[in-house]
């Protein structure tokens, strides 16, 4: 269906909400996703209540708030184009490079709680740490995407700064994440999860992190956004900072919910040849997209004599087939996690029979 039809049928006439990018759902859509978000929150609210309060539960409902207030801003579409863009990020932005961290931490913590048996203070104090930097740099950086936009100059400055200090909390994660493994007090059957969990604050670090940082100050962001480079960016920051730890706390629940500490030794090896194919690949695809990026900042944007979009598109095609082929060994790893699961069921079986 022609997305002017999807208005139209959605009413979007009569409370104004689509055609912005990332927010594109109909009105309809956009209160469905609200009252998902606040069932969840409810339902994670309810059980922290009636169990035991931690900092670690405290600081996963905060950002589960944050993940709901934040996505009100999607609601408001002003006719100002600069007005728009400006809140527009409180949602773009402060979801992945906000209250997002919160959630990451906390489920990072919670794993490594679980896994390495070390005392939960010290995680405690790990976690603040990481999520003062994290609020610190992550709402005042929400100011690299006002460049140009018709803001005022000084978020050149204060985007600049701020968001180059975003790749810290990431760093102090890498750190807390291996400081806790290298400290644990034992050995957990679970390794797949503890992978993961390693896995995990490695690419949120290189991807949102360094990658991050390497087209955020408003001189460099001023050639490179919306480039290739941007996509590399997207592609392992994601991969790193949602999937991967998405896939960590799936990892260690899943067993746990079978009633056991972990999975099949043979599952947890399939498991982990998915993990080391999915994120080999992801680093070459994030590389390609970069050699792409620079070549198009160069071609397209910053040398003397600029060539068209579609031109420039044609000499970068050879990263995109690279691309490509680092995408279809992802596609490997991932029927590779997935047979995981089957590998499981079937090795509990014959243990049970």
């Amino acid at each position: 269906m022609p997305y002017s039809k999807l208005a139209l049928y959605s009413g979007n006439r009569l409370f104004p909400t689509m055609g912005r990018e990332f927010l594109e759902q109909p009105t309809i859509v956009k209160i469905g996703i609200v009252l998902i978000a606040l069932g969840f929150l409810y339902n994670v609210g309810m059980t922290v209540l009636k169990g035991r309060k931690t900092v670690i539960n405290v600081v996963l409902l905060t950002g589960l708030v944050g993940l709901a207030v934040m996505f009100l801003f999607a609601f408001y579409n002003p006719d100002n184009l600069v007005l728009d863009k400006y809140y527009w990020w409180w949602v773009v932005h402060l979801w992945v490079e906000g209250v997002w961290e919160l959630i990451l931490g906390s489920i990072l913590a919670f794993v490594l709680i679980q896994v390495t048996g070390v005392d939960r203070e010290v995680i405690d104090k790990w976690l603040y740490l990481i999520i003062a930097m994290a609020l610190i740099t992550g709402i005042v950086g929400t100011g690299h995407h006002y460049y140009w936009i018709g803001t005022p100059e000084y978020w050149q400055w204060l985007g600049s700064v701020f968001s180059a200090l975003e790749p810290l909390p990431f760093f102090f994660m890498t750190v807390f994440a291996f400081n806790m493994i290298f400290r644990r007090r034992r050995e957990h059957p679970n390794k797949a999860a503890t992978l993961w969990a390693m896995g995990c604050a490695v690419m949120a670090f290189l991807g949102a992190g360094v990658w991050g940082f390497l087209h955020t100050l408003a001189p460099v962001n001023y050639y490179t956004h919306g480039s290739q480079i941007t996509a590399a960016h997207g592609h392992m920051a994601f991969y790193g900072a949602y999937a991967m730890i998405v896939l960590t706390i799936i990892s260690y629940a899943m067993p746990k919910l079978a009633g056991r500490e972990a999975a099949p030794p043979r599952a947890q090896v399939v498991e982990m040849w998915g993990f080391w194919l999915m994120t080999v690949a992801m680093v070459f695809i994030t590389l390609f997209l970069t050699g792409a990026g620079i070549l198009q900042v160069w071609l397209q944007r910053y040398s003397d004599n600029p060539l068209p979009f579609m031109v420039v598109q044609e000499k970068i095609a050879f990263f995109y087939w690279l691309r490509e082929g680092a995408g279809v060994v992802f596609l490997i790893g991932l029927v590779c996690y997935y047979a995981s699961f089957i590998v499981g069921r079937r090795q509990a079986g014959e243990a049970a029979a």
